[in-house]
């Protein structure tokens, strides 16, 4: 049996405070395997933007990291500089929930795609772009050549999520990381960006972790899911949307807004700390 592209074994990451620490993730493992898309779901404040942060390394120094993440069977939190640099650039690439946040504003397009090639592959400029150019069109944006010449203010956001999908593809990682990459899209946008990321890792074999609130979405795209609440994973499995079995779970599925049923008030599952480690361990 080959080892997953990704493991996380026991994560823990508690903020230190002038009072003590508060853990806000609680020995959270998985894995990934080469070419898997897993979706990792969960309500806001569950710790799924955190968990990405810790398999990149980019917690804040106030926090206090245990446990192990591994990938491609090297630790991360034992690489040296330069192995994480190395790491960041060429094997996991970041897409994020709004890209406007995430590109120089006075950069062109053209810049943004062909930066790090340049810079940091010594790829000559002129097939930087060509490459730039091609994989935009992959995407799904018309007129690559004219885009490379507009600055991101001049882009929907839709467009602008595909350059930001086109930049990540760039570099040729093994593992995208997308954090609610269709959050701040509206629906049809949202359907694009998705199918085409879906289309682009399949063609590629690139492995997945799709972070999202929306159940029925990661469903559609990933191979696995994995259920996040209170910083911890409570259930995983490619049976959770079909067949949930943690109470959280189930309770996540019944909050989805519905065109046929009316309900005066949303579900609400309260956190009883002994009781959530008897239900996880029901579930498990």
């Amino acid at each position: 049996m080959t080892d997953p592209l990704l493991r996380l074994d026991n994560v823990r990451a508690a903020l230190r405070l002038r009072g003590g620490e508060q853990e806000l993730l609680r020995g959270v493992s998985f894995t990934i395997g080469a070419g898997e898309a897993l979706g990792l779901v969960g309500e806001s404040g569950s710790g799924k933007s955190l968990t990405t942060r810790a398999i990149t390394r980019m917690l804040d120094p106030a926090f206090r990291v245990t446990g192990d993440i591994a990938f491609e069977g090297a630790s991360v939190p034992r690489m040296n500089a330069q192995a994480l640099r190395r790491y960041r650039q060429r094997d996991v690439g970041m897409i994020f929930q709004d890209p406007r946040a995430h590109v120089n504003p006075v950069h062109r397009v053209g810049d943004f795609l062909t930066e790090a090639l340049v810079r940091d592959r010594g790829v000559d400029r002129r097939d930087a772009e060509r490459r730039a150019v091609e994989l935009l069109d992959e995407v799904g944006v018309r007129t690559p050549e004219q885009r490379l010449r507009q600055y991101p203010h001049e882009l929907s956001g839709g467009l602008l999520q595909r350059v930001m999908i086109a930049s990540v593809l760039l570099a040729e990682p093994k593992l995208i990381l997308a954090d609610e990459p269709t959050t701040a899209l509206d629906v049809t946008a949202q359907s694009d960006v998705m199918a085409i990321l879906d289309e682009q890792r399949r063609a590629r074999g690139l492995s997945l972790l799709f972070i999202t609130h929306d159940l029925e979405l990661a469903a559609a795209c990933c191979d696995r899911l994995a259920v996040m609440y209170a910083g911890e994973i409570v259930e995983q499995g490619a049976h959770v949307y079909e067949a949930p079995r943690h109470p959280y779970t189930i309770e996540l599925l019944g909050a989805r807004p519905s065109i046929e049923h009316r309900v005066e008030r949303l579900p609400v599952l309260r956190y009883d700390r002994a009781a959530h480690e008897l239900l996880k361990a029901e579930a498990s």
